[in-house]
């Protein structure tokens, strides 16, 4: 993989680069992609594992975000956040590059378009949890309430108890405890949260690059969970989409993870996005 791109870090120095999972040929046209939280680039579970069949054609650069796999922590001043992460973003894109980026990943994705439009081939955003971007609506209003509820009244927790209570809330099977998983998981309790996330949307909406907004269907997922989640981040997708000039679409048979739950759909979009941009 070629040297990250120097560029004017917005939130300062941070220790080291991240960890970068590269695939496919070093002649392919580059994609970056940032995963969301207790995750990292290549993870089978959460993350980008399953877009592996798309290296045929294309450089894959799956990125593991500050505090997760095999990246540093972004050192004192914050674990690793969203606005860490446009940074690291900023630089990975290199001289061009296809970007994608999942839910919390989504976030600081947009940031780093907005602020390289000139270095995005095309940017997609899957299942983005940018509820600033939708504030207004009333589905995303009311998670937006609920989340700040919770968060206030939040006890400490061990990160095995965060992935427990995930899972519980979701109705999902718990994922593996080893310690990457452990280790994500601290940082996702410890990073800003990308819901209250100020978003670029006026220069997003102005730049030239073709943009995508992916959702699930959620038909599937437990009613709870698809009441309180599903429902604002299809919202979400749908007002994102409207506002940045991006095409939505839905993935159906997948809730929160359609990259991992339809990979097959999802890599299909993605390949006829890349080729068309």
């Amino acid at each position: 993989m070629s040297a990250p791109t120097p560029v004017f870090r917005a939130n300062g120095p941070l220790p080291g680069d991240v960890h970068v999972t590269a695939l496919g040929p070093e002649s392919g046209p580059p994609a970056v992609f940032v995963h969301g939280s207790t995750s990292w680039g290549d993870d089978p579970v959460y993350g980008f594992a399953a877009q592996r069949p798309l290296a045929g054609r294309f450089r894959l650069l799956l990125m593991d975000r500050r505090g997760c796999g095999g990246s540093p922590d972004a050192g004192d001043r914050f674990p690793g956040d969203y606005l860490a992460d446009a940074d690291d973003v900023a630089e990975l894109l290199g001289a061009g590059a296809h970007l994608v980026g999942h839910s919390y990943g989504a976030v600081g994705a947009m940031i780093a378009a907005a602020r390289r439009p000139e270095a995005v081939r095309s940017l997609t955003l899957v299942e983005p949890g940018c509820y600033q971007a939708a504030a207004d609506h009333p589905a995303v209003a009311e998670a937006l309430r609920a989340n700040r509820a919770a968060y206030a009244g939040l006890p400490d927790l061990t990160p095995e108890e965060w992935l427990r209570a995930a899972a519980g809330s979701a109705g999902t099977p718990e994922p593996e405890m080893g310690d990457r998983r452990l280790r994500a998981a601290a940082t996702a309790l410890r990073e800003r949260v990308c819901w209250e996330a100020g978003l670029p949307l006026p220069a997003l909406r102005a730049a030239a690059f073709p943009k995508l907004v992916v959702s699930g269907t959620w038909e599937g997922a437990p009613g709870p969970y698809r009441e309180r989640g599903g429902v604002p981040l299809m919202a979400c997708a749908r007002v994102t989409a409207e506002r940045i000039g991006a095409r939505h679409e839905q993935v159906p048979g997948s809730a929160h993870y359609p990259h991992v739950e339809a990979p097959e759909r999802l890599n299909a979009l993605l390949t006829a996005l890349w080729s068309g941009a």
